[in-house]
């Protein structure tokens, strides 16, 4: 009779050990992943926080900041009168879209340097993705308007 009486007791001691085990893997993988918006007067603002958190920062690319150096790049993001310097180097190259003028999505981390260093990047050409403009009575509309992927 003791021996049945310890096989629910160890079932119960052993789902309370794995369902602990899962819960603190969890926690702590999702403070690892997190990734914070920030625009880059948020990113100026933060401090020390702003070295230690995984960022995504967006703006437009500053005509004529691109200087391309094999698969790294650094450009200068603007936004509100703020600029960012940046320094991607992914596994990927920067997207077709990624031009002057064009929408851009960092992601990455800040460093002491001042230097946003991004290990992805996301561009697109406001012209391109406009809205649709469909005017009641026309069959067509007059732009095109596309959908890009959120990673």
């Amino acid at each position: 009779m003791a021996s049945n009486q310890r096989k629910p007791l160890g079932i119960i001691v052993a789902s309370v050990i794995i369902v602990a085990t899962v819960a603190y893997l969890a926690i702590t993988s999702i403070g690892s992943t997190k990734q914070y918006y920030v625009t880059i007067a948020e990113l100026q603002g933060l401090g020390d926080k702003a070295y230690t958190r995984h960022l995504r920062v967006a703006g437009n690319v500053a005509p004529g900041s691109i200087k391309r150096q094999g698969m790294m790049v650094n450009f200068a993001l603007m936004e509100q009168g703020k600029t960012l310097q940046v320094a991607y180097q992914g596994s990927e190259p920067p997207p077709d879209t990624f031009k002057d003028d064009s929408q851009a999505l960092a992601v990455g981390t800040y460093g002491h340097d001042g230097v946003f260093h991004a290990t992805e990047l996301q561009a697109k050409c406001a012209s391109k993705y406009a809205p649709v403009d469909k005017q009641p009575g026309t069959a067509v509309p007059k732009t095109t308007a596309a959908v890009m992927p959120v990673r």
